[in-house]
């Protein structure tokens, strides 16, 4: 049987009528399916979709109607953002661009027959798969902690529910309270930056709970933009943020959620919040589908971003091991692109030219403070090679912060009109 985009407006049992058994191979268009909406999956589904002309057959599998970006919720958390501000539909996607939509968990890729499987019972073959499943966290990389324990020690890391918790616990810390953060080791995804995260809870507390402290555990030596935030937490939030290294620390041991400790090596932290993100790896699906390494992530074509394991499937974003780009949004936009027009180019002979790519990450340090750090690269026969970069400096006047800021403002408009039209 074929989708077709009613099945975007339909409820779940519709949804599991329409795709009772696997969609035969051999319809009139060839058709991508894509897995994960985020700005990796939703920017591939817009550009395979409207430069194709309707030439190819788009389906895009994710289990939430609504989105909330992670990047912006660090804002949310701070006050500088409300939470329905990050919040997107994938309406236009189908009804303008006339990607199917089909909210569902995507639980098995068979290569094989290439075939992706739903939580639901339902399958749907492919010509060409796009993987976008972002993170998960490594099972057992902090003793004690695991997803049953978000609700006490939430990560914070998925934006929406969990965004809104970590706030919700932030202003109702105890006067003189302890928020702590375990940061995560490297490689990790960022946005929601966790060093943009301090700045913004450390804005909370300014306000409310001047007397509060921040502790960060952190297990790296350094981390990206550093002289920025700890200029910036020296400046606009000072005595409030100490930033300690397993080398003093002697590392985080486990955290117990129900008593809110955090045991290093010799002496247990009680926290009022505890910020708990652990060590990362590609979202599980990816694992299933045996396109990860001895690392966890998807090591994949950097022309096209193809898996090295399987020429039809295109891994973006997060969940890739590219080479110099970092796992963000806007890597995984830019991404996407490039593998839209590899993916037109295999499939209805467009035209293909050699892909450039882009990122930049901005941080909010305090009102009106932003930061950036971004870098332009090209696909090399090993890797995506960084070939020039930029930073923001220390020291920079006020007003040229102020426009770092605004023009992150401007970029994220733009961003979710580029993933979601």
């Amino acid at each position: 049987m074929r989708l077709n985009r009613r099945r975007f407006l339909g409820t779940a049992a519709a949804s599991a009528a329409l795709l009772s058994s696997p969609i035969a191979l051999g319809q009139k268009r060839p058709r991508v399916v894509i897995i994960g909406g985020g700005a990796g999956g939703a920017t591939a589904a817009r550009y395979i979709a409207k430069d194709s002309d309707g030439a190819i057959e788009v389906i895009l599998i994710e289990p939430s109607r609504t989105y909330y970006t992670c990047f912006f919720s660090n804002l949310a958390i701070g006050g500088f953002q409300p939470m329905s501000k990050l919040a997107h539909s994938y309406g236009t996607l189908a009804s303008e661009y006339g990607v199917t939509v089909v909210h569902d968990w995507a639980s098995a890729v068979d290569r094989e027959k290439k075939v992706v499987r739903l939580a639901g019972g339902d399958a749907i073959s492919y010509d060409r798969l796009v993987l976008s499943p972002g993170i998960d966290f490594v099972k057992g990389a902090i003793e004690g902690w695991d997803v049953t324990a978000q609700t006490k020690m939430p990560h914070a890391y998925k934006a929406g529910t969990q965004t809104q918790l970590l706030k919700a616990q932030v202003e109702a810390m105890p006067e003189g309270g302890t928020f702590a953060m375990v940061a995560p080791p490297n490689p990790y995804r960022c946005p929601p930056g966790p060093y943009e995260r301090v700045s913004m809870v450390a804005h909370v507390l300014k306000q409310r709970n001047p007397t509060a402290k921040i502790l960060i555990l952190d297990p790296k030596e350094k981390f990206s933009k550093q002289g920025l935030f700890m200029e910036g937490w020296e400046n606009h939030y000072t005595g409030m943020v100490d930033w300690l290294t397993d080398e003093f620390t002697g590392g985080v041991q486990r955290v117990d959620p129900n008593t809110m400790e955090i045991v290093l090596e010799d002496e247990t932290i009680k926290a009022d919040v505890c910020n708990v993100i652990p060590a990362m790896q590609a979202g599980s699906i990816a694992h299933q589908a045996g396109l990860t390494n001895e690392a966890g992530w998807c090591p994949i074509v950097p022309a096209t971003l193809q898996s090295q394991m399987d020429e039809n499937i295109h891994v973006l974003g997060d969940a890739t091991q590219n080479g110099d780009m970092p796992k963000s949004g806007y890597s995984a936009n830019s991404q996407a692109k490039a593998a839209a027009m590899a993916i037109r180019h295999a499939l209805t002979g467009s035209r293909a030219f050699k892909p450039r790519f882009s990122n930049t990450c901005w941080s909010l340090i305090s009102p009106d403070n932003g930061v950036k750090v971004g870098a332009s690269y090209v696909a090399t026969d090993e890797k995506i090679a960084k070939v020039d970069g930029f930073i923001s400096q220390n020291n920079e006047d006020d007003a040229l912060r102020k426009q770092t800021f605004e023009e992150s403002l401007g970029w994220y408009a733009g961003m979710t009109a580029d993933m979601f039209g």
